[in-house]
């Protein structure tokens, strides 16, 4: 075991992703705890209702199940595209914006309720509507390495 400290100059050098030399964005970091927030509340419900379906008295134990797998599955997602965002990938970037409009009619559904989904709404809505404005960023986009059509690099 080594004692030492992993300070900015031992750090190495060379790092696949984009501007490894300057610290993430806390932009970057708001999306990619929003996107995780979102894919850990996917994962509990389908875990949830996969149980319920297991151990409970649903109508139909069969869409319990499948229902429950399918919204483990579409957690993954957001959770990979949140990983993706702190390491800075470029292809991040698709999955969590395809994560913030999928909550858009969650959020409006929630909103158009009554009770105690009119708060979780408004939650989503601002959670969705904070992490779309920081992806679509012309910021953001730089940063994360993506290159706008028409753009060449240095080297071509």
């Amino acid at each position: 075991m080594s004692t030492q400290q992993n300070t900015p100059d031992s750090l190495p050098s060379s790092s696949s992703s984009p501007s490894a030399a300057s610290a993430r964005p806390s932009r970057i970091t708001l999306v990619a705890a929003l996107t995780a927030v979102e894919g850990v509340a996917l994962v509990a419900g389908g875990i949830y209702m996969l149980v319920m379906g297991l151990l409970g008295h649903p109508e139909s134990p069969q869409q319990a199940e499948m229902g429950g797998l399918t919204l483990i599955a579409l957690g993954v997602i957001p959770l990979v595209a949140a990983r993706g965002l702190l390491l800075r990938r470029s292809w991040s970037r698709g999955p969590a914006l395809i994560t913030q409009i999928m909550g858009l009619p969650v959020a409006w559904t929630l909103l158009r309720s009554h009770g105690v989904l009119i708060p979780t709404g408004i939650l989503l809505a601002a959670m969705v509507l904070t992490s779309l404005y920081q992806l679509l960023r012309p910021t953001t986009i730089e940063e994360l390495g993506i290159r706008r059509p028409g753009t060449t690099t240095p080297d071509a």
